[in-house]
């Protein structure tokens, strides 16, 4: 735990907590809180988008999955940013006009539909949850070394900041945070790319005064029918584990069990390269390259360039580059860059985990391929497919995000604030690209947690920018999750109790259960947030989109589009969405891992729905509709919705 790092952190949570109670005292009607009464100005609500939508997927999740997957993680940053173009031309305008506080309210503006009031208030809920994981995850990785912090307690922490954000001020709070936070954010990772190309590259990036994991050790070794010869007497081989592809060799050497992996040097022969292990014993005990894990014993940083446009050795460095050269530099067939990837397997009865090595040339690594099999099986394709449409498709159907569309006083300022939200959006996104190949080519990627490439790559640079760039992502978490807990209240308070319930609530009582459901989001959020540690949060956010995607979009479309919409069709759609989505990520290979199940015996070999869930639910809005329109009878209507509902 570092002062400054304290002192930053410390700021920004007192900066952000006087806004809401400063904003709390003009906070008294319905209106006020669920939509800052609709003052906001048109450039303050675009870039208040931008903190809402750049979120701990974004700045955490996108910058590790390039730093450990190349183009691949770019893939994410393109799918979220071309799915503004829907909002802009298809979204933004009709649901101000449509709606009131929620996304609900625009759904049913035609219809006053009891049905429809419960279906898209439940569909709110289920995507800010899904989204809500991802945001928790990230705080809770950001906390623990900036403050020293278990993840558990950077968890909570959150929750705790948010929730007074939310129930001080609601939308008008979460509104400004956002903004500081979206501005923040653009700037100081413009300085830290900036950074990167002044500095330079080097196949021997100095991390401490340590050279990077991967060129630690090599052992020799001779294979003959499958039996491993060691030819360095100070390591005694203990046995050998076949996890896919890769086969890992234990050995032993001054009292530790260490792992390698059988590979090839460049002349064929066999060659065993030190890992990094993380075993979990029996009785909860973990032990780190052998020994008990500890402050002091830790995994390293890794991944590095290996070579620089063929050049290796002291010699290989760049000097400053500019952003072009950089992209020429990594897309070099020459350039060999070390990834590293994780093995899983049970030995005995010790859970292991393996990361190793693996090098890639530079146009393998520039170009799709390393993550999304795209030239892979159908089902590698499906996948892929899968997630790139649900990326499009689900940001014009994410609840925090409509919401703020009612922020603004008319459509034409919902309209120039997306052309804000996209100018902004779109420079992040690329700023993410050098952010990514940065933290992958200067030896700062956490083996174990690629989330943090980005803030890691800040402090390679010294403390202060460290403790910037974690402060202000620790901000993007606050004002992501402000903006969902203010969608779920929305959802409970006025869909559901005011509306779906007829409890005629007058303001201060809507405003009061407003608060009261954002308290009990709040620790809803935290206690995933806590169950899901470790996972990459731009894959969970992929899943929160896919959500979106299926349960959300196709109502407002055919909504805006097809006049032979019905309320029926629109409940009939959003249950479709939600029970297909929900339902195949629950049974993909993907959760199988988390379960701790073999992901081969998963019933549905992808995890990324859309391709099949979003179909799906414009079909039953169609078919629902054609049921139930004209030439059905009201009584006909009628009693579809209520099955529907029921």
């Amino acid at each position: 735990m570092d002062m400054m790092s304290v002192v930053l952190f410390v700021f920004f949570v007192g900066l952000v907590l006087g806004l809401s109670f400063y904003f709390a005292r003009q906070t008294k009607s319905a209106a006020g809180y669920f939509a800052a009464g609709g003052t906001i100005h048109w450039s303050v609500n675009g870039i208040a988008f931008a903190g809402d939508y750049l979120s701990a997927a974004s700045f955490l999740g996108i910058c590790g999955m390039i730093a450990t997957a190349g183009y691949d993680g770019f893939l994410y940053s393109i799918g979220y940013l071309a799915g503004w173009i829907v909002a802009l031309f298809v979204v933004a305008e009709p649901m101000k006009r449509l709606g009131k506080y929620t996304f609900t309210d625009a759904l049913d503006a035609r219809f006053n539909s009891k049905g429809i009031q419960l279906a898209a208030a439940i569909s709110t809920l289920i995507v800010s949850l899904f989204y809500l994981i991802p945001q928790m995850v990230g705080a809770g990785v950001l906390v623990t070394p900036l403050l020293g912090l278990p993840h558990a307690a950077g968890v909570i922490l959150v929750g705790a900041i948010v929730i007074t954000i939310v129930a001080t001020a609601g939308m008008t709070s979460t509104t400004y945070v956002q903004f500081l936070k979206g501005a923040l954010l653009v700037i100081f990772s413009l300085v830290l790319s900036y950074m990167v190309c002044q500095r330079g590259f080097s196949t021997t990036p100095d991390q401490d005064g340590k050279v990077p994991f991967y060129q630690y050790q090599t052992v020799a070794c001779t294979v003959a029918s499958d039996a491993i010869t060691v030819h360095d007497p100070a390591y005694t081989f203990a046995g050998q584990i076949t996890a896919g592809a890769n086969t890992f060799v234990k050995l032993t050497r001054d009292g530790k069990t260490l792992y390698y992996k059988l590979d090839q040097d460049a002349a064929g022969n066999s060659v065993l390269h030190e890992c990094q292990s993380e075993v979990t014993r029996p009785d909860g005990t973990k032990l780190i390259n052998g020994a008990p894990a500890s402050a002091e014993n830790k995994l390293r940083q890794a991944g590095h360039l290996v070579a620089i446009r063929g050049k290796t050795g002291e010699e290989a460095k760049t000097g400053p580059v500019g952003p072009f050269e950089m992209m020429n530099i990594f897309a070099d067939p020459a350039t060999k860059m070390c990834i590293f990837k994780e093995a899983r397997f049970k030995d005995g009865d010790e859970a292991v985990k393996v990361y190793y090595g693996s090098i890639a040339p530079g146009n393998r690594l520039m170009r799709p391929g390393v993550k999304f099999k795209v030239e892979g099986s159908l089902t590698e394709k499906i996948d892929f497919v899968s997630l790139m449409l649900a990326l499009f498709l689900g940001t014009s159907a994410l609840p925090h995000i409509l919401i703020r569309y009612y922020t603004v006083p008319s459509p034409a300022c919902a309209r120039k604030s997306t052309i804000v939200a996209i100018a902004s959006i779109g420079f992040f996104y690329v700023l993410t690209l050098y952010m990514g190949l940065g933290a992958m080519g200067n030896a700062v990627v956490n083996p174990a947690d690629n989330n943090m490439s980005a803030p890691l790559l800040a402090r390679s640079f010294g403390t202060f920018l460290f403790s910037m760039i974690s402060a202000i992502a620790f901000a993007t978490v606050l004002g992501t999750v402000s903006g969902l807990i203010v969608a779920g209240s929305g959802a409970v308070a006025h869909d559901l109790m005011d509306r779906f319930l007829d409890m005629k609530m007058d303001e201060k009582r809507k405003v009061w259960a407003g608060k009261v459901s954002a308290f009990v989001i709040g620790l809803i959020a935290m206690v995933l947030g806590i169950v899901f540690q470790g996972v990459n949060v731009s894959f969970l956010v992929g899943l929160a989109f896919a959500v979106a995607a299926s349960a959300n979009l196709p109502s407002v479309i055919m909504l805006l589009f097809w006049e032979k919409t019905t309320a029926s069709g629109i409940v009939a759609s959003i249950l479709t969405g939600i029970i297909t989505s929900v339902g195949i990520i629950a049974v993909s290979p993907t959760m199988y891992e988390l379960y701790g199940l073999d992901p081969k015996m998963a019933p549905i070999p992808f995890s990324n729905p859309g391709l099949f869930s979003i179909p799906l639910s414009f079909l039953a809005l169609v078919v629902v509709s054609l049921m139930t329109g004209p030439t059905a009878t009201p009584k006909a209507e009628a009693a579809a919705e209520g099955a529907v509902t029921a």
